[in-house]
């Protein structure tokens, strides 16, 4: 049987709409201005390139960061057509580059799926970069257009002949519209890696020239994987003990949705769930987690009850008790995604709910008859699950009950702020008593909250549920933040509608043990209240490391740069003997009114926030760094030993 072979011209390009509103609002196509919608223009034009594969046309895929912070990303797939458009008499390239959602990808015959149909497409990048230059090979000849914020600067040009196939974009972000235009290279590094897993056999490559080595070469790294989502389970899994031979893998079609899935249950205390449609990170989930998660409940529990494993329990087991400690990562392909937002987040078409149910279902009953050592195996782990969240809801009861029994319920370590307008009120979380006593002399009342903490906080990657709840220090964040775990459709949840403070600063010493104090709340906060996260309510404190003093001159100095410069300024020509140079290892070290001056004075002060980028890197980077697993940690430190100065 022959299939028809399906033209891709100048015709199958349709224009939908201008490119007006782009530049004018950026925010509503590519979420933001800062470092997340600026790596977005990357995700849009890598889209097309990725969607030539799943196409069946391309096999490679390249980037290069140039060191003006310029991007190229190439293919070798069939080349953007650069024909007359019928309709709109030019030609079809720069259809492509300059109307919104024109493309491809809107013609069924040339894309059967597609990850970059909800999104704005390249032609947005246009918009929104003050250069860039399309070059396409294709049928023998080289064409060539550039433009500049969305209008071209030159007609398409014919510059050579080729022998080969594909396109090649290279554009540079407007900096009169991004905050920054610096190109994280470890952003690009795991979002190629990850496709790399989604696309198994497809070969993706990362150039950086802003980075050389002792000869000159730049930063290179190839991404390729042969076994894709098993090797992405088992990647995300590197720092967790699996407790089940190898992961489980599920590929089925249905009403033209393709399901892929891979699964492996390990010893850890929570469920870490990846989902992705055509490649595209769905981050919020969506009717596909759905039905993955409705065909892992149904399966187990039917296979449990059948054969009595419950039967000693005194309650029920829920449907997250099958899915604590499995790590998934499911992928659809869908020929027509409806997405939920502008960037994607979530996947609302209804009919995948199903199709992914009974694919997985399917899948999972032959599993369950033929590995009974591995189900055994993780029955038990349910068991425990089931077990450690009864016992959980009860510590959690307790601590949210003693709340209300006791009026305010706030910890008697807490030093208050007097507004009760959360939105300008700040707490810090500060180490140890004595920083915190400082703290307390330093703040302003009026909206800054210390809360002091002792010691370090308990490990939540190694720790059961219940037990966070009775650590003393968990406790204490938890009242005094005001959220709530509580259970919305049989899922628990964090409540932050009574959150009381908008900005949740952690303040450690600026010395090893601080930094491991910050983990350990870094994870907590990760695994426990991702929200606050998520909505940019968590930061970091930067006491200065130097103060450079001489006479009455003083400065202080943030990192070794700062300082060198504030002793040569200080010193002057003549270099003086007495250049005083102070090292704070501590908060403790110094006064109260130094610590308001440097760290806590909104008017001076510097803070981190935290965001999550990708979490998939940051999900991996705890349990390296957090989990049981020795082996993944040791080379992470030796790897790193260099950058943070570590004697291993």
């Amino acid at each position: 049987m022959t299939q028809k072979k399906q033209q891709y011209d100048a015709g199958s390009i349709q224009a939908l709409e201008g490119l007006e509103a782009v530049r004018l609002r950026p925010g509503m196509y590519i979420g933001s201005t800062d470092v997340k919608g600026l790596h977005h223009l990357v995700w849009e034009v890598i889209d097309n390139s990725i969607d030539e594969h799943l196409a069946g046309h391309a096999k490679k895929v390249h980037m290069i960061v140039h060191e003006d912070n310029s991007i190229t990303i190439g293919d070798d797939g069939r080349g953007i057509p650069t024909g007359m458009h019928e309709k709109l008499q030019k030609s079809a390239l720069e259809v492509v580059m300059t109307v919104l959602h024109a493309g491809g990808k809107f013609d069924k015959d040339s894309y059967k799926v597609s990850g970059g149909l909800h999104g704005v497409g390249v032609s947005c990048v246009n918009a929104l970069s003050d250069y860039l230059k399309a070059e396409v090979h294709r049928e023998g000849k080289v064409f060539v257009q550039e433009y500049s914020k969305g209008v071209p600067t030159s007609k398409v040009i014919e510059i050579g002949q080729t022998d080969r196939t594909g396109t090649q974009i290279t554009f540079h972000p407007d900096t009169g519209i991004f905050e920054t235009i610096e190109f994280k290279y470890e952003i690009l590094a795991a979002r190629l890696k990850e496709l790399s897993y989604l696309n198994k056999g497809l070969r993706l490559s990362l150039t950086d020239e802003r980075t050389k080595d002792e000869n000159g070469n730049s930063k290179y790294e190839e991404f390729y994987s042969e076994g894709g989502l098993r090797e992405f389970v088992e990647h995300l899994d590197e720092g967790r003990t699996p407790i089940i031979e190898r992961p489980i893998h599920v590929v089925g079609k249905e009403e033209n949705v393709e399901v892929e899935v891979a699964m492996q249950y390990n010893t850890s205390f929570q469920e870490h769930i990846y989902s992705f449609v055509n490649n595209i990170n769905t981050r919020e989930g969506g009717t596909h987690v759905n039905g993955f998660r409705r065909a892992v409940n149904r399966e187990f529990q039917k296979y449990a009850e059948e054969r009595g494993f419950f039967k000693k329990l005194k309650f029920k087991v829920s449907g997250e008790d099958f899915r604590e400690g499995l790590t998934s990562v499911v992928a659809v392909k869908v020929p027509e995604p409806q997405f939920k937002g502008q960037t994607k987040g979530e996947l609302g078409n209804s009919e995948v709910t199903g199709v992914v149910s009974r694919i997985v279902g399917d899948t999972l009953k032959h599993y369950l008859e033929e590995n009974p050592k591995d189900v055994k195996r993780i029955i038990d782990k349910v068991i425990l699950a089931a077990t450690a969240r009864h016992a959980a809801r009860k510590a959690r009861e307790l601590v949210q009950r003693k709340n209300v029994l006791t009026g305010s319920g706030l910890p008697g370590k807490l030093s208050d702020c007097a507004s009760k307008d959360a939105s300008i009120c700040e707490i810090y979380l500060v180490e140890g008593d004595s920083a915190g006593g400082t703290a307390k002399q330093g703040r302003d009342r009026h909206f800054q909250a210390i809360l002091p903490l002792r010691g370090k906080i308990l490990n939540v990657e190694k720790a059961m549920e219940h037990k966070i709840y009775e650590n003393e220090e968990i406790k204490n964040m938890f009242t005094a933040l005001g959220v709530r775990i509580v259970e919305e459709e049989g899922e628990r949840v964090l409540s932050i509608d009574n959150l009381r403070y908008h900005k949740v600063i952690i303040m450690t010493d600026a010395d090893v043990d601080g930094s491991h104090i910050t983990t350990l709340i870094l994870t907590f906060f990760f695994r426990y209240m991702h929200k606050l996260i998520e909505d940019g309510y968590i930061y970091i404190a930067q006491p200065p490391l130097y103060q450079v003093k001489k006479g009455k001159q003083a400065r202080y100095c943030w990192n070794d740069d700062e300082m060198r410069s504030a002793i040569s300024e200080i010193a002057g020509k003549a270099n003086e003997a007495t250049v005083k140079v102070q090292r704070y290892k501590g908060l403790g070290e110094m006064n109260a009114e130094q610590l308001w001056e440097t760290t806590m004075n909104p008017e001076h002060r510097i803070l981190k926030q935290v965001t999550i980028e990708d979490a998939v890197a940051a999900d991996l980077m705890f349990s390296k760094l957090m989990g049981d697993e020795v082996a993944p940690r040791r080379k992470f430190i030796e790897d790193n030993a260099t950058y943070a100065n570590v004697d291993i």
